[in-house]
């Protein structure tokens, strides 16, 4: 019997089930395959639009926050050329190193991008910067840097205070002028009532002549106080005149000046509107904000301002913030005359109240009246006296002030200091020890909250912009270049022919 052949082919088969079965398959696998790539290339592009956003916003102005505690891209970046351009530009810089594959791998044939993305366009279409809506912006941003520190008490008792100097009247009301014009009418009187005097003279050869009576000139007994009022007070409450600073302040290009001419960058973001109430305590609050940041001419003078160790413009930056002089000296002077007038006014009002010293001052008065032969004078002269009195008292409250020291609103008996021939005599050697009422730096608070809020605003830029510039690489800072918001638009596409727009939006 033969061995059979044995067949080495190996028969395969498929069936026709099979095949119906992977004619479906294989186009559902394909197509989810490409949903899975187009998701994939959404899910990138809104990763790495949110990575680019991030990374611009991450390149705050680092001398900025140092001084002011405030965060903003500076778009000019050092340069001279500050548009939002330049931030563009980094943003698709961002964008293109985190959308690339190139360096990852060790050769382009290792590896075959299933996306293929590419930058088609990135753009900021919606800015925010700090000087927006005057100033609006820098405002909110700084009061977001001090709300959560700052009692809302300290507000509370600054209304206080308001209300008690618009009541009294005392910012407006000129006790000086009064006094001048009070001075005036009592030298009128004198004349007039010293020429009718007349007496007989008998001469040698034994006739009377009638002529009239010499009198010695009329000296107003508070004649020592007017020669200071007019030599200027800062030399009689400032110890050390010659340790005043001497700096001043070059307001061309700075941010008041290009607001003038209209050469200022400008967002295109809507700023919300606030109730006045709402205003009220915003102003507070970016007050306050400027009394931490910003020294004034007590708190420097002790060390205590918060960034004292910085290159300053100005040191007293609170009086020009007030006063807006282009000098040290003079922003302090004009403080120091206008606290002065509001200090005038309030011991003015106390001591026509007390009792007691308006009979002082009546009584030397009367005395005076009879001396100089004009009663008439007599009430006229008593207020006169009661003004000088509250214009020592006031330099004296001045003194007590820049040193550091503390003086109520509204004087009594207990605070008031010199007795009635001190204060004629204008004698400076004499200090108390108050330590109840007001201080400097809330007298500043007063004074900015009756200060125009957008000029205090606009100072104030003018302080920030002057201080960055005198750091290094900062000669061109502007704040109209610092963007505090963006919205961003950035356009992907796929070389498999996908493309989506993101747009995301951040603010610090």
């Amino acid at each position: 019997m033969k061995p059979s052949k044995i067949n080495n082919k190996i028969s395969g088969y498929l069936t026709v089930f099979l095949t119906l079965i992977l004619a479906a398959l294989l186009p559902l696998c394909m197509l989810l395959i490409e949903g899975v790539r187009i998701r994939a290339i959404y899910f990138e592009a809104e990763c790495v639009s949110d990575i680019g956003i991030n990374s611009i916003f991450a390149e705050y102005h680092r001398e900025l926050f140092k001084q002011y505690n405030i965060f903003a891209v500076d778009c000019s970046y050092g340069t001279n050329y500050a548009s939002e351009v330049n931030t563009e530009q980094h943003l698709k810089e961002y964008l293109d190193r985190n959308i690339s594959y190139e360096n990852i791998f060790l050769s382009e044939y290792m590896y075959r991008d299933y996306m293929g993305l590419y930058v088609n366009d990135a753009e900021l279409t919606k800015v925010s910067f700090l000087t927006d809506e005057k100033g609006s912006v820098l405002k909110k941003s700084a009061v977001d840097a001090v709300k959560d520190d700052i009692g809302i008490e300290t507000l509370e008792q600054l209304k206080e205070w308001l209300s008690s100097v618009e009541s009294e009247n005392l910012d407006m009301r000129n006790a000086a002028e009064e006094k001048r014009l009070l001075d005036e009418e009592i030298e009128e009187l004198v004349e007039e009532a010293q020429s009718d005097d007349e007496e007989e003279i008998i001469k040698e050869d034994g006739t009377i002549e009638i002529v009239p009576i010499s009198y010695e000139p009329y000296v107003s007994p508070t004649n020592s106080l007017e020669d200071k009022r007019n030599k200027g007070i800062i030399k009689y409450v400032v110890e050390n005149t010659e340790e005043l600073s001497c700096k001043s302040l070059n307001t061309e290009g700075l941010i008041s000046a290009r607001i003038e001419s209209g050469n200022i960058n400008k967002g295109n973001f809507n700023q919300d509107d606030t109730s006045s109430l709402q205003e009220i305590t915003e102003s507070f609050f970016f007050n306050e904000y400027l009394l931490r940041y910003m020294n004034c001419y007590v708190n420097i003078n002790d060390g205590q301002a918060e960034n004292v160790s910085a290159l300053k413009a100005l040191d007293y930056e609170i009086e020009y913030l007030i006063a807006g002089k282009a000098s040290d000296l003079d922003n302090l002077r004009s403080v120091i005359n206008r606290l002065c007038m509001l200090r005038e006014a309030a011991n003015a009002v106390y001591i026509f109240s007390d009792e007691i010293k308006c009979k002082e001052a009546e009584v030397l008065a009367a005395i005076i009246a009879v001396l100089v032969q004009a009663p008439d004078i007599e009430p006229l002269l008593r207020d006169s006296i009661l003004l000088g009195w509250a214009y020592a008292e006031s330099l004296y409250d001045i003194r007590v002030l820049l040193a550091g020291g503390r003086v109520p609103l509204i004087k009594d008996e207990k605070t008031w200091h010199y007795s009635l021939q001190g204060a004629l005599e204008a004698n400076d050697s004499e200090y108390g020890d108050c330590k109840e009422g007001l201080s400097y730096e809330d007298y500043m608070r007063i004074f900015m909250l009756l200060t125009n809020e957008d000029t205090l605003t606009e100072r104030a830029m003018n302080i920030i912009e002057a201080n960055i510039r005198l750091t290094e690489g900062n000669k061109a800072f502007r704040l109209d270049a610092c963007i505090s918001e963006a919205e961003v638009a950035v356009k992907i596409a796929s070389t498999y022919g996908y493309s989506c727009e993101v747009t995301r939006k951040k603010a610090y």
